[in-house]
């Protein structure tokens, strides 16, 4: 006979996988950190380092370093990876251009990543006050260089184009993961759709470094994430990023397993042999980890490179 109390009983909820020694990092506790983070509030920036629990968190704000993320801190989807709030966003701040240049000019940075939430509720996704923010950017840090990371803008007819106008350094837009697991991870964006705004940067204005990034862990097999590379390789993208996923809550997408360093170095090894710029794959990279540093040595592999064309 079947036990009646064991059927009305919740079934168990999956084991947290364990966290290995490779992805633990320490607390922020620096001066450096506590003065980036004052620079924040005082500008009445958010920022993803923070909304996104980034895990780099107390190195990069130690640094000086940090990714500013405009148009609010409430995003319109709710992605099954992301830990920034889902509702209803605000109003589009007309100072927030002005406040952020302010604050990286303050920040003395030499190169800044500018990203947002998803911003569906606007006409164009978002995408003039990318726009405002850059030339913002262009008039009070002058010397700093500009890599903005943009949502997909919901295919919103000429917001790309607006962007690239503005003439970033970098344009960054990640697929975050394999087509297969789109329906989960990311319902409310198109796999393809993605790959063509990476496409149609590089047709507007070949001159701006293109840059995406995928998650490992979430249950992807490594023939996909090199499907992907070749998918990038096709769309003309210069630098790719490979990172572990970390689960924010337990009501996110739970964690399939930590890959190793071991095998991440062979993704970025096949990845180099692909043609990119640019890999950086860790089990800690994110998208705007070391993002200086890299737009530095992107510079110094593209003049390489046409160095050789060249003879």
């Amino acid at each position: 006979m079947t036990d009646t109390a064991t059927l009305d009983q919740a079934p168990p909820k999956p084991a947290r996988v364990p966290k290995p020694a490779w992805i633990r990092v320490k607390a922020p506790t620096s001066p450096g950190y506590a003065e980036t983070r004052r620079l924040m509030r005082e500008g009445h920036l958010h920022t993803v380092c923070e909304e996104a629990a980034c895990p780099n968190i107390g190195e990069c704000w130690s640094k000086g370093h940090a990714t500013v993320m405009i148009l609010g801190d409430v995003c319109t989807r709710a992605c099954a990876f992301c830990n920034v709030a889902t509702g209803q966003p605000r109003p589009v701040d007309p100072f927030e251009p002005l406040n952020t240049a302010l604050s990286v000019a303050k920040l003395g940075l030499s190169h800044v990543v500018v990203t947002s939430v998803d911003r569906d509720d606007l006409d164009d996704g978002g995408a003039d006050q990318f726009v405002r923010v850059i030339a913002s950017l262009r008039e009070h840090a002058p010397t700093t260089t500009i890599e903005v990371l943009t949502p997909d803008f919901r295919n919103k007819e000429g917001s790309i184009e607006a962007v690239v106008r503005a003439k970033p350094d970098v344009y960054n837009h990640n697929v975050e993961t394999v087509p297969r697991l789109y329906p989960t991870i990311r319902p409310g964006a198109r796999y393809y759709h993605s790959l063509r705004l990476l496409e149609r940067v590089k047709q507007t204005d070949p001159s701006i470094f293109t840059k995406s990034g995928v998650m490992v862990g979430l249950g992807e097999t490594k023939a996909e994430v090199v499907q992907v590379m070749d998918d990038m390789r096709s769309a003309g993208v210069d630098f790719l990023t490979i990172g572990q996923y970390l689960q924010p809550t337990p009501q996110h997408a739970p964690i399939d397993r930590y890959v190793t360093p071991e095998e991440f170095e062979s993704l970025r090894v096949a990845a180099v042999a692909k043609g990119f710029l640019l890999v950086a794959a860790t089990p800690l990279t994110r998208s705007s980890y070391h993002a200086g540093e890299d737009f530095e040595r992107m510079r110094t592999a593209r003049a390489a490179q046409l160095a050789v064309r060249h003879g």
